[in-house]
Parts: structure tokens; sequence; C-alpha cells
């Protein structure tokens, strides 16, 4: 399957657009190829008129289950995970800039940049069967940039957002309503989509102006500090280590990791 087939753009009903995630096969994790694709559904968004909203979801089974960790094993190092969390930051960021609301239909696994992904949509809704969380002190041994921790932060506070980070555990879909992740929660994969559409059709139909600046006041909020924390020190410790290769070797070998903290 080519990034294509696996990140798609459909125009529905009522000025409501859909990005949808189609990876089944690895839980929707993605490649660089897929931030790619997703990027430019998010340009074709903004260059859309029509679309007064903008749902992201994946498949049944996985909203995004992080990175494709298959693709980043070679050759990995420091420089090249500053490269990744770099060109995501951009997608992110355009995500953040469109105008009209984007909504997360979480179902299943979203993990990682998975939560990132939704924290960066205006709106998160899940299904019951969602399980949400950063494990990656205990799968990958890496770290995500300053901007992705605050736009959790921003979601959950920045208490509950350590706490996902150095636990690695997962939140079940209660658990993430209650910390403030969901605005929502449905029974299954079939409520939540059509809620999702439901509630983008109702912003759809508000007054576009109110909408847009409603939006902006809160971007302004978000981004005051955001892009002004320093972390490429901390990205390079943690891309470049021992511990980093020995989780990657061991995600693909489908074993648990030995960390040594270096």
């Amino acid at each position: 399957m080519n990034a294509c087939d696996a990140v798609r753009l459909e125009r529905r009903a009522d000025g409501v657009a859909w990005i949808i995630i189609d990876r089944p096969g690895v839980r929707n994790a993605m490649s660089s190829a897929m931030w790619s694709a997703f990027g430019a559904c998010i340009g074709a968004v903004a260059a859309d008129e029509s679309v007064r909203a903008l749902i992201v979801g994946g498949v049944q089974r996985a909203f995004v289950s992080g990175a494709d960790i298959g693709e980043m094993t070679p050759g990995v190092g420091p420089s090249a995970g500053v490269a990744y969390e770099d060109s995501v930051e951009a997608v992110l960021r355009a995500l953040e800039a469109l105008t009209v609301v984007t909504i997360a239909a979480v179902s299943g696994a979203c993990t990682g940049g998975g939560v990132v992904l939704a924290a960066a949509c205006d709106l998160r809704y899940g299904s019951a069967d969602a399980r949400v969380g950063m494990p990656i002190a205990r799968t990958l041994g890496n770290i995500t940039s300053a901007a992705n921790v605050a736009r959790v932060a921003d979601v959950i506070g920045t208490a509950r957002a350590l706490e996902w980070l150095v636990t690695a555990r997962l939140s079940d879909s209660d658990a993430a309503e209650r910390a403030g992740f969901f605005n929502a929660v449905l029974p299954d994969f079939t409520a939540l989509s059509a809620h999702a559409q439901t509630v983008a059709a109702g912003v759809a139909r508000n007054a576009p102006l109110t909408v847009r600046a409603a939006k902006e006041l809160v971007r302004r909020l978000r981004a005051a500090g955001r892009h002004n924390v320093a972390d490429r020190d901390l990205l390079e410790l943690c891309y470049g280590s021992d511990d980093f290769r020995e989780g990657a070797r061991a995600f693909v070998e489908k074993r648990v990791p030995h960390f040594e903290g270096r």
C-alpha cells in the first residue's frame, strides 16, 4: 500500500471533509511518506472554500499508533531523529493553521504520534475501545519535541502530560475523557463516526467569521510560548542513544527492550 492509499481526503455532506488514515496492518503507524500525504491533504482542505470543518480519523481498530519504527531503524541517529520531528512539526503546524474547525475521531490505538496528532486538532471524540498514551519510555527510549509536549499539555495539563510520558501507561477511553483528552466518548466506531460528522456539520452551519476568530484566539493563547522552548539537545540525546537503537531493534524483533541509560 502506498502513502496515497493509506492517507486519503474525502469530501462529504454539509461542508465536512475527512482525512482517513488507512493502514490497518500496522495499526496506522505513520511513515514519512504518509505524513507528507497528510500534509498534502491539509493543503487541499485549505484551498477548498466549500470545506467548513475537517475530521481526522483512522480505520476501525486504530487512529494512529505512532511512527513507523521499522522505517527509522536503518541509520538511526540524532540528526535523523531531529529531522523526523521537524518534518512532522511542519505538518502539525499546517493542521493547526487551518481556519476551519478540526476534529479527531479516535478509535482503537492512539499512541505516541497519534496522541500528538489528536491534540493538534481542535476537538477530540473517542470510541469506547480507544487506548491513549505516550509509551515511548517503555518501548523506544526516544523523546518527542517541546512543541508536541506543549500540544498535549494544552489539552490535559502539564502534570498529566508528564505522567503519561514517564509512566508510559495507556489510558482507556473513560480515563482519557476524565483527563480532558476526549470531549466525549461514544460506544463504538459507528457511533463515533456519526457523532463526529454531526458535530462537524453543526459547526459548518455556524457563522464562519465567529468560528475562525474563536480558533485564532485559542491558537494565539496556546502559541505564546510553545515554539520558544529549547529542545534540540534533548532530542539528540535520546535519538542518538544506545537505548533508542535498542528500543528500535526490540520493536522490530517483537521483544521487550533492555535500557541502560546511555
